[in-house]
Formats: C-alpha cells, structure tokens, sequence
C-alpha cells in the first residue's frame, strides 16, 4: 500500500486517528479513484483499497509525482492552485454531519489542516479525481504530519505518546498476533458456513432413536379381548359371543424387537419472533407388549414412546408429516400457534420429570392416560402469560393425527365429510400456577367429542378419556354377523368431559416429587348412557445421579380404573379387575448429543384382568440429537 510505504519511508508512526483519517477520507472523494474508474461513480468505502494499490504500482516517489503534477497542463480544469484552505469541515457546504465518512473528514481538516477545498466552498466528495490531485492531497497531509511531529505540539502528537505507542505494541505483540490468528480462523468459518448453511431463515435439527425392547410373562398366558385373528399391530376392533360377553383370548409370546424412529425439525422464523414448525417422522417400531394387549390398549402399558412407526401402517418405515404449525406473538405476554397439524402435547400436561426424552418413557406414564383424544389436530393455540407465577393456555383442536389412517374415518379435520368442527375434536384449557421455580401445579379441563368407528364403536386411539379398550352400546351388540362377519357396535358418537391436576416439585436439585390425577366421564350416544374413569401416578425423580444432567425416574400409576359402565366395554373392561404399572429410567447423557436410557416396566393385572400374570419389559434407547 502506497501510504505505509511512503510513512515507511518517512520513518514515522502515525497515530491511530491519523490512519482511519486518511484511508476513510480518501473514500469520499478526495482521495478517490478517477484514474482506474471508466466513468465517475460514488465512492464507497471499498474503493480506496483499489486506489492505493494502483498508486502504489504508478509512482515510487512521491515528489516526482507532484513535480509533474505541478508541470501539467490540461487535465481537470480546477487545479490546486485554484482550491483554497479551509479551517473548519461546517465551511464546507456539500459536507453532512450524515455522510459516512464525516468524522474522518472533520478530523483532517480541524485537527491536521491538511484538506482544501473548491472556490465554491464545497468539498464534492461524490465526485472523481486524478492520480495528481491524490499524490497532492497526500503529500500535504505528510507534511502536515511531520510538522506536528518535529514540533512535538502539546495539543496534538507528543513523542512520548508515540514511545508509549510503541512499547504497549511490543509487550502485547503475543496476544496482538493471537487475537488476529483467531479472527482471521472465525472469517474463514464464518465463510465456510455462508456457503454450506442450509437456510437464512431456517434451521435444521432432529432426533434420532434405536431402540431393543423385550417383555415376557416367562411363558404364562396373558389372557386379552379381541377380534379372533387379528395381529397385535391391528386389534383396532372389538367382538361379543352370543350371549353378549367380550371374546377373550389368550397369548404367552413376544419376541425382543429392534427399531428406530427418527424426527426431523425444520424451523423457520420470518421476523425473529415467529416460528413456522415442519416436523417430518419416520418409525419402524411394533413394540414386544403390544402382542399381550387387548384391542383398543396399542401402544400403552409397557411400551416406550420411541419404540413406535410414525406412519399410519405400523411397522413400516413411511415418512410422514407429523407436526406442522406456525406461532406468532401478539403483544409481550401473547402467543398463538395456528397450523393444520398442531401438537397438543407441546402446551399442555407438562411435568419436568416425565418429558419423554429425559425422564419416564413409556406412553403411560409421560402424560396424563386420560387428558385428550387428540394427539395432533387442526386448529388454534393461546398461550397467555399473565405473570412470572401464572401461565394460562386454551385450544380447539380437529383430529388430524399421522399415525391414524383417513380410509377408517380418521383425520376428520380434513375430510368434508366432518370438517374442522363436524368430526372428533377437542376443546382444553389449562392453568399452571409457578408459586416458586421448584414448583409447579397445573389444572387442566378437555372436552371432547368421539366419532364412533365406522364399526359402531368408540375408543381406542381418539377414545380419551377412555384410554383404553372400545365402548359400544352394551350387550347385544358388537356381535359377529356370521355371513359377513361385520361387527356393529350401536354407537354413533360421544361426548367427554376430563378434570386433572398435576404437580411437580424438585425438593432438592437432585430429588423431587411428581404425580397426577385425572377424572373422565363418557356419555355414548344414542343410547345416552354414561362410562365414569379415573386415573393416577406418582413417582419420584433424582437429577444428576451419578452424572451432571443425567435423570433417574421411579413412577407408580393407575392408568384406567373403571368406576361406572364397565358393561359398555366390548374390549378392556377384563375381569373386573383394575391395571397397575411400576415403572424406572434412567437418562445417561454420553455427550451432548448422544445418550442411553434403559428402562424397566412391571404390569400387574394387564387388560384389567385380575386373573393374568404380571408382565415385565425391558427397554435400551440410544438417542441422538443435533
């Protein structure tokens, strides 16, 4: 660069004020680059480095380049004989405190005195000028400089502030040199990731679980209700004999499974403060407990959340849609969340030591059994945040679930048939009160209504708060035709009304208390007849045991205790008798993106059969998030 060789040869060193001076003002226009631009153009503050480089390949000294500046004849029509000195840059009247390059400016003309005008008193720094003009601008500045220098004016460069300069260089040249080898490392990165970022505006994750499960009743029979001859994976309806009881079968085998599922996360913001959510999933998982379930209880007891398919056909691997919304803010305290496909488990029923990925994990005891028929559904989401202390959050909801296929009647929202308010939908609203940080309390209220299966029936995946089994209109019904073995259950539709608390409270930082309660009463229509539930858990979390971050959980719960009209069970009424679970995890963070959670489940009298032997499951998920 021209002006470290020429400062170079004037054996000085300049301040910083005087660096930033000169390279910004030659920017604006005194210092700009006529000789290497076509046409004139407005300078910007990349075209001085093109300029000083250019001068510095047309003259290796300075004082030639004025001499023949001064011996020129034609060229710009205004000279620097013509260009009077000014004092001050406010006698410049082109010159606003607004352009960019105003301080460097000022500093030039007040301080060194070392930048002229035009006649007019304008400075036009908008305007192109010659290599001459350049090599003369600077040379006065140099000798300004210079002058300051040898004079060692009090008002401006002492020599010992340069001494200072110079010594304060040399005792931090270490950490000078440090500190410019990581920038220039961060410029490079920072390249790297412009070039192989996936999106300005969205962001890349996911979640990604192999999970090997077994369950045994070490070769007892399990006895369970359902449709001779349908697979585990299909029990999605429910049978009588003659004289009106629930066909019972029996089973004492499940092998050990291997299987994965997969999320992936695409979040996109538009303004910072909003989020359009796309979740894409895919499973392969029919989980070993399933083989002892009546029809109706698919994934429930003893099953981990993860080990699951996240298509509508179980077992295969097909990508689907599972979550996809788009919330917004309105106001500070304020946010909505409207989409075809919202989760309603991320608003509502949450417990710091039963979220699915760090503590419980099967699909019992990561949430209330009882809360909603809607895992997914179309619609909106409020979420007010009245205070630090209270959190208020409402939902209406159409089914549109991605694990229940449209060709049985499911996914009303979507299907004119229904629509968004005619089919199964769901109606919540929840108060979580935070009276400290370590505890919270939560009451929630879910109203819903069921659209009886296309076989008369109501239950099953969308039948909360009957959690598990099918519901028809009694004895007498739900029979097997024995022409066409078609099955009619007399219902048509039903309404529910759930009531829960829940709490959670971390005692210490590493123990705490959970549990839940919920109560649910069905009436099924048109026989106008009411089912009554009631459900609980509790159960004990330790933090950080063993490891920092790791999560060890020991619940105890009551999934579906049938208090009224067990009669209108065709599937999951039992014997008579009521299910229990015990259930321990443990979370063991590896690395920050890799863990391992074994798992244990107990099941004592499984499909409410009080007669069955116990049921125990063992489950090891690898998870791995980025």
């Amino acid at each position: 660069m021209v002006f470290i060789q020429l400062f170079y040869k004037a054996k000085v060193k300049l301040p910083a004020i005087v660096w930033s001076a000169l390279f910004a003002s030659s920017a604006i226009g005194l210092m700009s680059s006529s000789a290497i631009a076509v046409e004139p153009q407005t300078a910007q503050p990349d075209a001085s480095p093109m300029l000083i480089a250019e001068a510095a390949t047309t003259s290796s000294n300075i004082d030639q380049v004025i001499s023949t500046a001064n011996s020129l004849e034609g060229g710009d029509p205004v000279n620097e004989a013509e260009q009077d000195q000014v004092t001050s840059v406010s006698q410049l009247t082109d010159v606003r405190p607004t352009d960019w390059a105003f301080q460097a400016l000022q500093s030039l003309v007040e301080r060194y005195g070392c930048i002229v005008g035009y006649p007019d008193k304008t400075f036009r720094g908008n305007r192109a000028l010659t290599r001459y003009e350049f090599a003369a601008g600077l040379n006065a500045c140099l000798d300004k400089i210079q002058e300051l220098i040898a004079a060692a004016t009090a008002d401006f460069v002492r020599k010992e502030d340069l001494e200072v300069v110079k010594r304060l260089q040399e005792g931090f040249a270490a950490e000078l040199g440090a500190l410019r080898g990581r920038v220039d490392a961060l410029e490079v990165r920072t390249a790297t990731l412009e070039k192989q970022q996936f999106s300005t505006t969205t962001k890349l994750s996911g979640n990604v679980w192999f999970n090997y499960s077994g369950a045994t009743s070490f070769d007892k029979n399990i006895r369970y209700e359902g449709f001779s001859g349908d697979p585990a994976d299909a029990r999605f309806r429910a049978a009588r004999n003659a004289n009106g009881t629930p066909v019972v079968l029996t089973t004492d085998k499940a092998q050990p499974t291997a299987s994965f599922l997969t999320w992936l996360n695409f979040n996109t913001s538009f303004t910072g403060r909003d989020s359009l959510l796309i979740q894409l999933a895919a499973g392969s998982g029919i989980s070993p407990a399933n083989q002892f379930a009546s029809a109706g209880f698919f994934n429930s007891f003893g099953v981990p959340f993860t080990d699951q398919t996240g298509g509508d056909t179980n077992g295969r691997a097909d990508v689907v849609i599972h979550d996809l919304f788009y919330t917004f803010p309105l106001g500070e305290k304020v946010t909505v969340t409207v989409g075809p496909r919202v989760n309603w488990y991320r608003y509502f029923d949450f417990n710091r030591y039963t979220f699915f990925i760090t503590g419980a994990s099967s699909f019992d005891s990561i949430g209330s059994t009882l809360s909603n028929a809607i895992d997914r559904g179309s619609g909106a989401v409020i979420e007010w945040n009245i205070s630090p202390k209270l959190r208020f959050a409402a939902a209406y909801l159409g089914e549109n679930t991605e694990f229940l296929p449209a060709r049985f009647g499911f996914n009303t929202s979507s299907n004119p048939q229904f629509g968004l308010f005619g089919g199964t939908n769901t109606s919540t609203a929840e108060l979580t009160f935070s009276p400290t940080r370590n505890i919270n309390v939560r009451a929630l209220y879910t109203y819903t209504r069921q659209i009886a299966y296309g076989n008369g029936q109501v239950g099953g995946a969308t039948g909360e708060p009957i959690p598990y089994g099918y519901l028809d209109a009694g004895p007498g019904f739900s029979t097997i035709d024995p022409v066409t073995g078609a099955i009619n259950g007399g219902l048509k539709s039903a309404t529910s009304h759930h009531m829960g608390i829940s709490a959670d409270w971390a005692i210490t930082p590493k123990f705490g208390i959970f549990g839940r309660y919920g109560l649910g009463w069905t009436t099924l229509q048109p026989v106008d007849k009411l089912v009554r539930t009631q459900a609980f858990q509790a159960g004990l979390g330790f933090p950080d045991l063993i490891k920092k971050g790791s999560l060890a959980v020991v619940t105890f719960l009551m999934p579906m205790d049938i208090q009224q009209g067990r009669r209108f069970f065709a599937a999951g009424g039992g014997d008579g008798g009521t299910m229990y679970e015990l259930e321990a995890s443990y979370y063991y963070p590896i690395t920050d993106n890799i863990s391992l959670v074994p798992a244990f489940y107990a099941i004592f009298n499984a499909n409410n059969f009080d007669s069955n032997p116990n049921i125990y499951v063992f489950n090891l998920r690898t998870q791995f998030s980025f």
